[in-house]
Formats: C-alpha cells, structure tokens, sequence
C-alpha cells in the first residue's frame, strides 16, 4: 500500500510540474511599416506580449532573419499575467522596395520557438544626377539590372519601376523580351527622345505563376527592333512568392497545421570521395489541417531532394528522401543547408542545416 501511494505521490508532482508552463501571447503577431522613406532612418515598433501561463516566462533568445533588423527584449522573468516587450528597429539604409522581416523569439514557454513579423516598402533616396542611373545598355541608361520584386503574397501582384533614359543622339525605343506569362511590361514613353528621361514599369501577378518561394527570370532589352539576347542586354527580375497569414481568424489559427521536426539538422558523418550517402527526415504535423510543404528551396549542385512538395495529414508524418553526391567535391569538412516553406503559420519557412566530412 505505501509503494502505491509512492507511486500516486510521483505521479500527481509530475503532472503538477508538467502543467506549470509559462505562455507566451503576443497582442499582434505582424506590423506593417507601409512606406517609409529612405531618408527618414531607422523605424521602430514594439511588440507587446503577455504571459498567459502558470509559471514565470523567460525570452532567453531574439533572432531576426536580417543584419538590418535589430530586436531588443524584457530580459527579465514574466511573472504569470504580466506583459513584456520585443521592440524591433529596421534600418532602411541602402535598401528600397518592399520588404518583410521575421524575428523568432526563443522562451521557456510551452512554444519554444514564436515568429513575429515586420513589414513595409522603403522609398528610395531621389538623385538627379547621371549616378543614378549607372547601367549602360547602348545608348540606354538604367537605374538597375536587377528587378527586385522581393516578396510577394500568392495570389496578388507586385510592381516596380526601372527608371531609364536615353543617352544617344536620336530616338530609341525600347521593347522587353523574352517575358513569362505572369509578368507584363510597359515602358513610358514608348520612344524616348535624345536626353528624354522614362522608366519601364514591370508587374509580377504570383497567380500565375505555379511557383512559390524564390523566383527568378532573365529578360532582354531590344532597342530600336534590334535583338540582343547577351549579357549585356540582360535583365533579372526576382520575386519570392509568400503566404500572408496576417488575415487568419482565430478558428483558422487555432486549426493551423503545426510543423514539428525532431532536429534542424542532418549530419551525413564522413563520407568517401565519390560516393552516395542517403538521408531521411522526418517531417510531423502537430496541426489540425493539412500541412503543406509547398517547396524545397536547395541551391546546392551536390544535394539532392526528391521531394519538392507534399501534404501531411493531421497527426501524421512524412520523409524527404536526401542524397548526397561526393564526386566533384574535394577532402574536407562542409556545412550547408536547404530551406523548406510550408502553410504552418508560425513555421513557414525552416532552415535546415546539413554537415559531412570528405575523406579519400
């Protein structure tokens, strides 16, 4: 009789400790900035927080997922209750167009891991002089060779504007080739005059595009009716197409699927030079609906991952099949990674972090 009583004694204070969990429950998840301008410095916002839990909340760590974003945290313990801050300052310097920064709180509360969100579009610095518009392409003046549409939410478009100008002696007109359906073009005015100043408007509609994370295209300039499809000539437009959760209604975020994995990182050992090694990770879904891995975005040419989407029911789990080809690589240690983008709110994109070591 006294060992049950033990054993109910060491079971009631596990279940007592087991509930006593800190609980982190930020008042808004995203800010959006909307346009600020370049000139104006650095913008700031606070994110206000509450402890929701029976226990004190500790932020032990604050990431952001850029240099240019710098958050600032209540480093002391929460008591159950009671608020904290995440104060998240973003430097436009030298960085116009749209942007969106994530910043991920690490906590002993019963979500380790919690992402918050900061966005906006950064106007850029005005100058009048030919520095401006540094790109030479004949006797047309660009502001850039890289369009960057920066991120995109599915479902919606996204424009920018290349200013140009025309530095020769006669009139010049220039014509966009080589364009994929879910981008159009328009360039105002369509002829420039000798000195005449424009600019070539480029809109990306992501519902057209059967793509999601980054994209990339390449397109030419022509001039005049005169077809060059060289470097010189060249245009890339970038977009990295996303998810906006910002308009989720509490049944739709308490039914999120919830993406949970065991580790970030895969450890291939040592492999001989040559060689195939093979790997599997697992990927769970803690969620209601289904998660969806809507792609694996790997830049690796030694690394590679069979599958590129999948759905993972309720409760259920799934593998990524990797392989790793050592032949063109030489003797030493490596680090790289993939990143895998999903419909789970609060995980929708997630590094993983692969090493192995090359051995003769």
């Amino acid at each position: 009789m006294k060992k049950y009583s033990l054993l109910l004694v060491s079971l009631m204070l596990t279940l007592v400790s087991f509930s006593q969990k800190a609980v982190i429950d930020f008042d808004v998840k995203s800010y959006d900035f909307g346009k600020i301008n370049e000139d104006d410095g650095k913008a700031t916002y606070v994110f206000s927080f509450t402890n929701r839990g029976n226990s004190p909340l500790v932020v032990n760590r604050v990431q952001a997922s850029c240099g240019c974003t710098t958050p600032t945290y209540t480093k002391e313990p929460i008591e159950p209750g009671k608020k904290g801050n995440i104060t998240v300052t973003y430097n436009p310097a030298g960085r116009p167009g749209v942007f969106t920064k994530t910043i991920t709180v690490y906590s002993n509360a019963s979500d380790e891991q919690t992402t918050i969100m900061i966005k906006g579009e950064v106007i850029p610095k005005v100058s009048s002089d030919n520095a401006a518009l540094p790109v030479v392409m004949g006797d047309l003046r660009l502001r850039a060779k890289v369009v960057q549409m920066n991120n995109v939410d599915k479902g919606k478009t996204q424009t920018r504007i290349v200013e140009i100008q025309n530095a020769g002696k006669s009139n010049l007109k220039p014509v966009i080739e080589n364009l994929p359906a879910y981008i159009s073009v328009s360039v105002v005015p369509e002829v420039l005059k000798p000195n005449e100043e424009g600019k070539i408007i480029f809109t990306f509609n992501s519902q057209k595009c059967n793509q999601w994370g980054p994209v990339t295209d390449e397109v030419f300039v022509s001039l005049n009716g005169q077809k060059k499809y060289t470097e010189e000539f060249q245009l890339r437009i970038v977009e990295n197409i996303v998810e906006d959760f910002s308009k989720l209604t509490l049944d739709q975020k308490r039914k999120a699927p919830i993406l949970e994995t065991a580790t970030r990182t895969i450890d291939f050992g040592i492999i001989k030079a040559g060689s195939k090694k093979v790997a599997k990770y697992r990927i769970s879904n803690k969620g209601v609906n289904n998660l969806e891995v809507r792609r694996i975005i790997n830049n690796n040419n030694e690394v590679y991952v069979h599958q590129t989407k999948m759905s993972v029911a309720s409760g259920k789990s799934n593998f990524l099949i990797i392989d790793l080809y050592s032949k063109t690589l030489p003797e030493g240690d490596y680090k790289k990674s993939f990143t895998i983008q999903t419909n789970d709110p609060d995980n929708p994109f997630v590094i993983v972090v692969m090493t192995w070591k090359v051995k003769k």
